[in-house]
């Protein structure tokens, strides 16, 4: 008997709505740790540039943009380490209970009133944290089911509202409290919430997912234990003493480390999928399936490009070109962000339920990829009509601002939940936790990307800034829709 199947036979496969009981304890785990970081991010931008007076940082808003976006990116790409560590040294289970160790720190560091010092030392915790455990919660997600069981997609769409809800709910209360009373207590409450989390966990786990997530798929020889730990602590240490030479002498900036990262954002996945292509542990038919990947990869970033500025675009267009005053109440600008997770929240379900009644029917995978694309695109073209309508100056009726939001939840709901499923699918067998971490670089290479673009956004550039984008987004869907046939051909019999 395979693994696979040993951890399948190991789990209870009924008790959470028709689901395997293990989807309990992962759904509120991830819940809690959503909640987390989505309250960090709520109020994590106005942080950075609102002045010292008012609680903040006082940098200069187009920096903070690019900073917040390269720290999305960090994070995403920091589940390379995650997904190395789960498969060649500790599991998934225990990479995920450590990352959320790392992540509650974080918080807790940002919790503390103090320096830009203290900001960048949050960063570099929940950094590595995510890393360790964002891959690894959807790998056990993921080995919960058999590989044909016709549930797998619902449970994925079902794993991905608990981040939703989290994400839905974090806003409304550290927004509030952060913008409203004080930025470090925001934080702390997001420090609770990862608290929360791993108490779910631990409580939990035994008694509902079996095997899952304690194989480690493709552990390292005691030899290669000693001369990685080796390589991996001289690079380390060569890597710090680099770091801080450069930030002495002024040849490290803030300007330049943003360049670095956009570059990483995109060689880091392209070496890594020549790694796991060239593999002698990758099978024909897995190389047929890495190369179906890329362009599912590639319409992945595209989309991750115009969701992720939710948070930082859309967040100062919230804050500086919306009228806040609405229908007799004050709006906090960091309420905007509930509105895309609210919108899942309700439609996820209409949308897996779709699915599951389509069969064979539904579009297939990279159709319903190329459907994201259209709709991100849209979602930045409903964003010039007031501006056609009232001029560029005048404030914006928030309820456009909403309705872009709900766009691109329609894109997302095609692209999310079915890419998580996909990459389950299309995965190497020794290589399954790196490759959830190569879906997340598809999210890592987006605000890579947006870290370079964001200063191209101004009042005077807003019109232009918003077509070129959305524009483009649309016509990368077009051409997805045509290759849809021959991407088929290399994903072979998986749907």
């Amino acid at each position: 008997m395979s693994n696979r199947q040993k951890i399948v036979d190991s789990v209870p496969q009924t008790g959470f709505f028709g689901h395997p009981k293990g989807l309990f304890t992962l759904f509120f785990t991830e819940f809690w740790e959503r909640f987390s970081y989505y309250g960090m991010k709520a109020i994590l931008v106005y942080y950075m540039y609102y002045s010292v007076t008012k609680g903040g940082l006082g940098m200069n808003q187009q920096t903070a943009l690019a900073i917040a976006s390269v720290y999305g990116s960090l994070i995403y790409m920091s589940g390379i380490i995650g997904g190395w560590v789960a498969d060649r040294l500790i599991g998934p289970s225990k990479s995920l209970f450590y990352g959320g160790i790392l992540i509650m720190f974080g918080h807790i560091a940002l919790a503390v009133p103090g320096s830009k010092a203290m900001f960048f030392t949050s960063m570099v915790l929940i950094i590595l944290g995510t890393g360790l455990l964002k891959p690894n919660i959807s790998t056990v997600v993921g080995e919960m089911y058999d590989i044909n069981d016709a549930r797998r997609d619902a449970g994925f769409s079902i794993f991905y509202m608990s981040v939703n809800l989290g994400a839905f709910i974090a806003p409304l209360i550290v927004g509030t409290v952060g913008m409203n009373y004080n930025f470090h207590l925001g934080f702390g409450i997001a420090a609770l919430g990862m608290f929360l989390a791993l108490v779910c966990y631990v409580l939990t786990r035994k008694k509902n997912l079996g095997l899952a997530g304690q194989f480690v798929h493709n552990p390292l020889s005691s030899e290669e234990k000693k001369t990685t730990f080796v390589k991996f602590g001289l690079a380390a240490v060569v890597l710090a003493v680099i770091i801080t030479i450069s930030a002495m002498t002024g040849i490290l900036t803030v300007q330049r480390f943003i360049y670095l990262v956009g570059i990483l954002g995109f060689v880091i996945p392209t070496i890594y999928f020549i790694y796991m292509y060239r593999s002698p542990k990758t099978t024909k038919e897995e190389r047929s399936h890495l190369i179906a990947f890329i362009p599912l990869f590639l319409a992945a970033v595209m989309f991750w490009s115009i969701q992720e500025q939710g948070s930082t675009i859309l967040a100062a267009f919230a804050d500086k070109r919306t009228q806040l005053d609405f229908a007799g109440i004050h709006i906090n600008p960091s309420w905007f962000q509930s509105a895309n997770p609210l919108f899942i929240v309700v439609f996820a379900p209409i949308v897996g339920t779709l699915w599951v009644k389509l069969g064979n029917k539904a579009p297939t995978i990279p159709a319903k990829f190329a459907y994201g694309l259209l709709f991100a695109g849209l979602s930045f073209v409903v964003i010039l009509v007031p501006a056609l309508i009232g001029g560029t100056h005048a404030l914006v009726n928030p309820l456009w601002l909403v309705l872009s939001y709900f766009i691109v939840v329609i894109g997302e709901l095609c692209l999310s939940p079915v890419g998580l499923s996909a990459t389950t699918k299309l995965a190497p067998s020794a290589f399954s936790s790196q490759m959830m971490s190569m879906w997340l670089l598809s999210n890592a290479a987006a605000q890579a990307l947006n870290a370079q673009i964001v200063k191209f956004y101004t009042p005077e550039t807003e019109m232009t800034y918003f077509g070129v984008i959305g524009v483009l987004s649309i016509v990368l869907s077009i051409i997805l829709f045509a290759l849809t046939p021959k991407i088929k051909t290399f994903i072979k019999d998986i749907r």
